[in-house]
């Protein structure tokens, strides 16, 4: 009997896990990323940033098409801006602890309340590592657009983030040692590297602001199926 109860208990957590798989790729579409220290960048430069910056970061989702929880979020945006005790170095060359990790989620003032708390609940998905402390969540009106091929990432969420970015080039090469450091902080394909031209954060719940341009700091990605 506890056998069969034990085998009835796996393989509802079996299927649990499936779902929770299905409801992330049912979502797809585009992601944008900036970071306050180079991710695309040689190790002795990465050594000279580690511990001192990179203690913050812009996370954007626009999704394409797809439903969350059943909730249809086709062209709905999301941001998440935030804030570590350390770099946000998590998955590079580097053992940081970076927390506690303060977030602050911007939806897109388009959604409903339905919407809203799926985007809030895909987001928390997709990074859980680094909004497990949402210190705010409030709407904005998010515009953003990528261009995979030239590397061209616009983002705008109210008057709180600003983001450019840019193809990396020749001459953004200092060591010609570069490679991508640091990976993405949320679950994304097909993610590449981006020069960043002005990348800023001006809200509030995060006790800081910051603006952080002319740096190899942002990614271009994709996440879905």
């Amino acid at each position: 009997m506890k056998r069969c109860v034990s085998l009835m208990m796996g393989a509802l957590i079996f299927v649990a896990a499936l779902s929770a798989t299905a409801r992330a790729v049912e979502v797809s579409g585009d992601y944008l990323e900036m970071r306050t220290c180079s991710v695309y960048t040689g190790p002795c430069f990465a050594n000279s940033e580690v511990g001192l910056t990179g203690r913050e970061a812009i996370m954007a989702w626009s999704v394409d098409t797809g439903q969350f929880d059943g909730v249809d979020l086709q062209g709905m945006k999301v941001v998440v801006a935030l804030k570590a005790s350390d770099t946000l170095g998590i998955g590079g060359g580097f053992v940081v602890a970076p927390d506690p990790i303060r977030a602050v989620i911007l939806v897109d003032d388009r959604a409903s309340t339905l919407q809203r708390e799926a985007l809030v609940a895909f987001v928390k998905q997709q990074a859980p590592r680094v909004t497990g402390n949402v210190v705010r969540v409030d709407n904005a009106a998010i515009e953003m657009h990528t261009d995979h091929v030239d590397m061209v990432g616009k983002l705008t969420a109210g008057d709180e983030v600003d983001l450019l970015t840019r193809q990396l080039r020749q001459g953004d090469c200092v060591c010609t040692n570069e490679i991508v450091y640091y990976p993405p902080l949320a679950e994304v394909e097909n993610y590449s590297p981006a020069f960043t031209l002005e990348g800023k954060f001006n809200g509030r719940g995060l006790g800081t602001r910051w603006s952080a341009p002319q740096t190899r700091s942002a990614f271009l990605a994709t996440f879905g199926p």
